[in-house]
């Protein structure tokens, strides 16, 4: 074995990996430095996507103050869904059906009233992505809400069984949304049609 040409090879080797480790360490700085920054710059977008989402969120809520609050004795007191004549929601694994009807505009007690303007034709149903919906009532008229600001929720009664966890979670989320705008959420009884 000849030591003269493995010690300036090891050398050579020792002084290339010190060389690399100490470049190494040297940029590490910097890309922390450069992560740290996009990071904060990250929580800075977070935080004003949060400010507007909540400036929206008030301004949807200060809308629907306009329309009175519901008095219990009155919406609980409907049995059916044809009867119901304010805003429905159906909430599904992936949508809400919003389903609305539009008050009759025409003179009442007049002859063939509900045979020209029947409750059918004023029912309006709109699917939507549950981010949409607080827009979407902000945009019903106010008198779409003879019961004041209630709306019935109930969960989709066709979803398969292995749905029926997430479409809860949906029902929850719809809650909170109705929630946070100031509309109460007469959770649909079960047995009710």
């Amino acid at each position: 074995m000849n030591f003269h040409r493995t010690i300036p090879s090891l050398v050579w080797t020792c002084g290339t990996l010190l060389l690399a480790s100490m470049l190494a360490c040297s940029k590490t700085p910097e890309k922390a430095a450069h992560s740290v920054e996009a990071a904060a710059r990250a929580r800075e977008q977070a935080m004003q996507q949060e400010r507007a989402a909540a400036a929206a969120r008030d301004a949807d809520r200060q809308q629907l103050d306009s329309i009175p609050l519901p008095s219990k004795n009155v919406y609980m007191a409907i049995h059916t869904r044809q009867s119901w004549q304010n805003p429905f929601l159906v909430v599904t694994k992936s949508t809400v059906s919003l389903s609305m009807l539009f008050p009759d505009m025409g003179p009442q007690n007049t002859p063939g009233a509900t045979f020209l303007r029947p409750q059918a034709a004023r029912r309006r149903v709109l699917e939507l992505r549950l981010s949409d919906l607080p827009e979407a009532l902000v945009a019903l008229p106010q008198n779409a809400w003879p019961y004041g600001r209630v709306i019935a929720i109930e969960e989709d009664p066709s979803a398969p069984k292995e749905d029926r966890v997430q479409v809860r979670r949906n029902v929850e989320a719809t809650m909170q949304v109705l929630n946070d705008l100031g509309v109460v959420a007469y959770e649909w009884p079960a047995n009710g049609r």
